[in-house]
């Protein structure tokens, strides 16, 4: 498991919960609950490794400072 910083949050406009990890830029995934959006963002998480490294792109390492809920 990563621990990068998850922050999440209901968003009207897309009418679900958003987790976004400000670390990996566009690294954003939704659900219909908190406990969903966290497993989707976790998936998200994996694949922006994955492609970065398959582009030779820098993956930064996790400050590991917070896990919020808004």
């Amino acid at each position: 498991m990563h621990k990068y910083e998850t922050i999440i949050y209901w968003s009207d406009a897309d009418q679900a919960f958003l987790a976004e990890v400000p670390e990996l830029p566009g690294c954003i995934a939704h659900g219909d609950s908190p406990a969903d959006a966290l497993a989707n963002v976790t998936q998200a998480i994996e694949l922006w490794i994955a492609t970065a490294e398959e582009f030779g792109d820098p993956v930064p390492q996790p400050k590991g400072e917070r896990l919020m809920y808004a």
